[in-house]
């Protein structure tokens, strides 16, 4: 097990009562799949729960519950889920192998509500989506709600967004599509307003033990003594005094409170929450908030040996009930760390099957700010390999900012100072810079000389296109487009694409959401999908049309038959400042140019001329059949694979 966790207990007739119990839920005829289920995960489930909650009293009793919970959620599976499971377990690197392209969005945002969504299923499949990350949906806390993140049920869908019933025909319309419903699961708190919080506000002594309270500000103080702040400026310090309560644990906002995973009913509890969204349709979790779930008094709270145990259960209830699903760590710190998350040593290979490859994203930002290729190239070399089934989330923009404390490690070790170097990438996005063509604007960071926390902004307007959809795109910044999301989908096991970059959106200017932008700068990133731009793309015009044909042909590129889809992404070594040159395999190569002035390349020379063809290509004019020079215009990138 994980090093600084003990070794799990000798329980050979607690394991047995266990699995007894778990069968007991089920009809007579399951229990023959029940068993090859319970053989391959019961012992992993075990063990790792026997190391978290092993030496707490009642743990035998607990353990026991917990099994006939889960054989419960097994017997509810609907059949069709079944059969979607047996199909993916004679086949787990599935999602790495089917060349997957995701989308994330908002529901109300994207759709107006779950039906909505459904309306929009023939756009998700002209642009070649097959899994769609609807963003929280869930019911949250009335006023504020962190986006939503502040959940308040995990049995109810937001009233606005519709019901748990039309959840469960969406995830059916979509996988009826070919597309995976990815839902977020915010593991860390849940909101004030929740049932849990509400009972241990009104003196509930087993719902108090659910939370982080603690009678004065001792402790809270020692704690914060080696603890960060996720929102400095919105929300700083780590502690909220509850009336009634005393002093909670709310590492995000006042109003959403840590979950105490030391407790074994926190756990059963959530488990048993995304196998119940699970049942409904849902066929992969972000586990938001991940590296926080566990708390130790010295330390930085983040990314504890505990985390990983708990990521390690979760996995196996999954396994054991729908193993068709998919975790993905929401894990926002550098990629050395992030690894962690697909599990190492005995855990290998048994925690999340997706990751987010945040510093590859951060890194392709500074790139495209500096003019080199230095950082994007180093952040991949620094990727270890990852465990089989395993593999990469890669993007370009999402809701969140971007994180730039992610690539601390690689500045530092290149020789820069963090501040200056990260500071000037910052300045020229947030649109400082003389002649930066970027629209951005920070995100928790006090001004100049201040600490570097994040950057907002649209991709469209990070890249300098227009924000008339109807305006002509600049070449230029249709390349610098291109060039960050050819990078994300040559990366990934599964790119995702952000609400509206498919269309070119720019950046949320709607009058009614100013105040939402003035207290949390992320909504800048955050505006509804435009009918504009909509109307704009279905008459071929404009910025719509020029992105959406963008990533159609990288989409259709990718899913060219000699793409080796279970290779990730190796560097191969260019001298220069301005090109990245990658490969998938021994078939497949790219060059990206993050450069500003034209570029010549000697494809012989890089491995990839003669008997190679171009896949995909941006700024690269075809070159003639023996012709192995090529010309990049600045940004300009290229994708070639062995005939």
């Amino acid at each position: 097990m994980n090093e600084g966790v003990s070794a799990p207990l000798a329980l050979d007739a607690d394991s047995m009562e266990a699995r007894q119990q778990f069968l007991a839920m089920l009809p007579r005829d399951q229990h023959a799949l029940a068993d090859q289920r319970l053989a391959l995960a019961g012992n992993d489930l075990i063990d790792a729960l026997t190391a978290l909650y092993g030496h707490t009293e009642g743990f035998s009793s607990w353990l026991s519950t917990l099994f006939a919970q889960l054989g419960r959620q097994a017997s509810l599976r609907p059949a069709e889920l079944v059969a979607l499971d047996m199909e993916r377990e004679k086949q787990p690197d599935w999602f790495v192998r089917q060349r997957m392209l995701g989308y994330s969005a908002y529901v109300d945002r994207f759709g107006g509500d779950l039906r909505g969504v459904a309306g929009r299923i023939g756009h998700l499949q002209a642009l070649g989506v097959d899994y769609l990350h609807l963003l929280p949906f869930l019911r949250a806390r009335s006023g504020d709600s962190d986006g939503g993140f502040a959940v308040a049920s995990f049995e109810e869908v937001e009233p606005a967004l519709g019901s748990m019933d039309d959840l469960q025909a969406l995830a059916r319309a979509l996988r009826t599509a070919g597309i995976s419903l990815c839902s977020d699961l915010v593991l860390n708190h849940v909101a004030d307003e929740h049932a849990w919080a509400r009972a241990a506000i009104a003196g509930d002594p087993a719902m108090r033990a659910f939370f982080h309270v603690f009678p004065d500000r001792t402790l809270p103080d020692a704690y914060e003594s080696t603890v960060g702040q996720v929102f400095p400026q919105t929300a700083p310090g780590n502690f909220t005094r509850v009336p009634g309560l005393g002093w909670t644990w709310t590492t995000f906002y006042p109003y959403q409170w840590d979950l105490n995973y030391a407790h074994p009913p926190v756990f059963a509890a959530m488990a048993t929450a995304l196998l119940g969204l699970a049942n409904r349709g849902v066929e992969v979790f972000r586990l938001d908030s991940a590296p926080f779930l566990w708390k130790r008094l010295g330390t930085a709270c983040v990314n504890e040996p505990e985390v990983h145990l708990l990521l390690a259960a979760l996995r196996a209830c999954t396994r054991l009930v729908a193993p068709g699903v998919l975790l993905k760590a929401e894990a926002i710190m550098p990629t050395t760390e992030v690894t962690r998350y697909f599990g190492r040593g005995a855990l290998s290979g048994r925690e999340c099957h997706l990751a987010y490859h945040t510093g590859l994203m951060a890194a392709a930002w500074a790139g495209l700010a500096e003019g080199s290729a230095q950082l994007p190239q180093q952040v991949i070399a620094d990727t270890p390999a990852n465990p089989p089934c395993t593999g990469w989330i890669t993007y370009v923009r999402c809701h969140d900012d971007i994180v730039w404390n992610v690539l601390r490690e690689q500045v530092e070790s290149s020789g820069s100072v963090f501040r200056e170097r990260i500071g000037a990438a910052a300045d020229f996005l947030e649109g400082r810079t003389p002649g930066s063509f970027a629209r951005g604007a920070a995100f928790q960071s006090s001004g100049p000389g201040a600490a570097v926390h994040g950057s907002n902004g649209m991709t469209a307007s990070l890249v300098g296109l227009p924000d008339d959809p109807l305006a002509t795109p600049d070449p230029a910044a249709l390349r610098r487009f291109a060039l960050l999301h050819a990078l994300a989908l040559w990366v990934g096991a599964v790119p995702l694409l952000y609400m509206g970059d498919e269309l070119g959106q720019a950046n949320n200017a709607a009058s009614a959401d100013a105040g939402l932008i003035a207290w949390d700068g992320r909504w800048l990133q955050r505006p509804a999908l435009s009918l504009a731009a909509l109307e704009a793309l279905a008459a071929g015009k404009g910025v719509p049309a020029a992105t959406f044909a963008t990533l159609r042909a990288l989409t259709a590129a990718r899913r060219d038959p000699r793409w080796p889809a279970g290779h990730g992404a190796g560097v191969v070594e260019q001298p220069g400042k301005t090109l990245l040159v990658l490969h998938r395999g021994d078939d497949a190569r790219a060059v990206f140019h993050f450069g500003e002035a034209p570029l010549d390349l000697d494809l012989e020379a890089l491995g990839m001329g003669h008997g190679w063809s171009d896949a995909w290509a941006s700024g690269a004019p075809a070159a003639a059949a023996d012709d192995n020079t090529r010309r990049l215009a600045p940004w300009g990138a290229l994708w070639r694979m062995r005939d």
